[in-house]
């Protein structure tokens, strides 16, 4: 397969993380015979610096004519500390999203048993969590009319939903369901908003097309509590832009590291593959930033694609890192191993399997050795 992919690796320790995330995308297709095809554009915090807008008309043309988009990560502290600015770097990412159509944002969460002594949940109650957070990308209050007025005294943000961005999700959620554990939980605030009655409303009827999968709702306030306290009792957890954003962050202390989370956005004709950790400005060129979360966004990638053993290949050998402890310092705080260590590490392993690329005794005291 020939797959010509966007790189666009933004801002802070999105260069770093994109670069091992091509690492490993390089060593699947040297064993596996494809061809990917990388091509770079700006986006976020240094496209406004290069160019003075935070999706260059460039960029957006060439996510348009690409097979798929590998994505860094976007954001600046300047912007953060002035909210006083108009031109901001995510604006750049929420317009990439609406243009190309990327309605779905998937988020696996996962407790690997090796880092349960990471995460501050306590192991017996993280052993056998394995969901998916399927959020809405396009529409509700992210995307909503906003309002100030001249005084910045009052500010709105209208959420809106139709039914049809509801369903084409809702389709989404209940077809994976059906090839995991057959459940989906609907997380909404239908005691209070009338949006989420309408997402109510529409999911419970499409629930009648999936006879076979279990629909469960749950109000955001009590989703949030019980994914600390029995994350468990998720296989698919379905809902809106806003409570999907919060609740994956939220999720991602299951892992024990942000730095683990991947997620891929969706749309009919165009996909996106990023990690969720964002910009993290204070770990920029120190080789400290966790770079799994990105390389696991190219197996999402690779199965998108259909390239379901490469897709196995790469998750395999990210396992074998967490179990070498050739991880970064958020995982193991006082590994010897940075960014570009443990990328090259996993694209060896995917490369030749059995052949380690750190000497056993060498991975054991944080020293790497190529052999």
């Amino acid at each position: 397969m020939n797959l010509k992919i966007a790189i666009l690796s933004g801002d802070g320790i999105g260069p770093e993380v994109t670069l091992q995330a091509k690492k490993a995308l390089y060593a699947i297709g040297v064993v596996y015979n494809h061809e990917f095809i990388f091509e770079d554009a700006y986006i976020g915090a240094i496209a406004i610096e290069k160019t003075g807008k935070p999706l260059p008309d460039q960029t957006l043309n060439l996510c348009r004519n690409t097979d798929s988009i590998l994505f860094g990560a976007i954001g600046d502290p300047k912007y953060d500390n002035d909210p006083s600015a108009k031109v901001r770097p995510e604006q750049g990412l929420l317009k990439l999203r609406k243009e190309l159509g990327l309605y779905a944002n998937i988020r696996p969460i996962k407790a690997y048993p090796k880092l349960m002594g990471s995460s501050p949940i306590k192991k017996e109650v993280l052993q056998g969590t394995d969901f998916v957070v399927y959020r809405e990308l396009n529409g509700g209050m992210y995307f909503g009319e906003k309002k100030t007025n001249e005084a910045g005294t009052y500010a709105s943000d209208l959420c809106e939903y139709n039914e049809d961005e509801i369903a084409k999700i809702a389709h989404l959620a209940f077809k994976a369901a059906q090839s995991r554990r057959k459940k989906v939980t609907l997380v909404d605030k239908a005691n209070v908003l009338e949006t989420s009655r309408l997402w109510r409303r529409v999911v419970s009827e499409i629930a009648k097309e999936y006879p076979e999968v279990t629909l469960e709702c749950l109000y955001v306030d009590n989703a949030a509590m019980q994914i600390i306290v029995n994350p468990r009792q998720f296989d698919i957890l379905l809902t809106d832009n806003l409570f999907g954003d919060i609740l994956s962050d939220e999720a991602s202390v299951i892992s024990g590291s942000i730095g683990l989370m991947s997620s891929a956005s969706i749309g009919d004709t165009h996909s996106l593959f990023e990690p969720i950790h964002g910009c993290y400005t204070e770990a920029k060129d120190k080789n400290i930033a966790n770079p799994i979360a990105s390389i696991l966004s190219v197996a999402l990638l690779l199965e998108h694609f259909g390239l379901t053993q490469e897709a196995k290949k790469v998750i395999g050998a990210v396992e074998k890192a967490i179990l070498s402890n050739v991880v970064t310092v958020d995982l193991k705080v006082d590994s010897q191993f940075g960014t570009n260590e443990v990328g090259d590490f996993i694209a060896n392993y995917i490369l030749n399997e059995g052949d380690d690329y750190f000497k056993k005794d060498f991975v054991q005291i944080g020293q790497s050795t190529i052999v």
